[in-house]
């Protein structure tokens, strides 16, 4: 079953990929409302280029990395039949923010899912030098804010490519969902 997280690191992997050199994903849940923004200052797309991202029949793909382009039709048919709504902006040369939003009172929306993990996985994605990553949750039971940003990660734990500063990324974000932060 796909999760909100899921949906929202497949958005993250497309903009890490955009060729930007700073990308910025927002997560918000307050109330019912689920909404998650991921902006990029990559290459953007052209009007003709974003009707084609949107639609299912219009998005070759890329047959050298293997594509099939289907993730953002995916996510809109998903956010079409759970009551959501979305909204994209780009611009050829300037970038592209993708925004999503769920009713988490519809009982047909799907799960929020592995936050932290979906964070860490975009932390540790190769593309862009910076990151920041921005999470409101607030549903009146542990209410959650935080702002990180992927080259103060970097510096505190000494870089993202051995195991030891992995397990400590995932400790600091998941005591983060928990409103416990923990200092690297």
């Amino acid at each position: 079953m796909v999760t909100l997280s899921d949906l929202a690191a497949d958005i993250t992997k497309n903009a890490c990929e955009s060729g930007a050199d700073m990308v910025e994903l927002e997560v918000t849940e307050i109330g019912d409302e689920f909404r998650f923004s991921v902006k990029d200052n990559g290459k953007g797309m052209s009007r003709d280029e974003a009707k084609r991202a949107v639609d299912p029949f219009g998005n070759e793909g890329s047959a050298e990395k293997g594509k099939v382009g289907m993730g953002i039709p995916f996510l809109i048919q998903t956010v079409d039949e759970h009551a959501g709504g979305w909204n994209l902006h780009t611009e050829k040369g300037e970038g592209t923010t993708f925004t999503v939003w769920f009713d988490l009172g519809n009982i047909e929306t799907p799960p929020c899912g592995d936050i932290a993990a979906m964070f860490m996985a975009s932390l540790l994605s190769l593309g862009p030098h910076e990151m920041i990553i921005r999470r409101l949750r607030k549903t009146g039971v542990a209410d959650v804010r935080y702002e990180i940003r992927k080259t103060e990660i970097i510096e505190a734990v000494g870089g993202l490519d051995d195991a030891g500063s992995v397990i400590l990324l995932s400790t600091y974000l998941r005591s983060l969902e928990k409103n416990q932060p923990i200092a690297l």
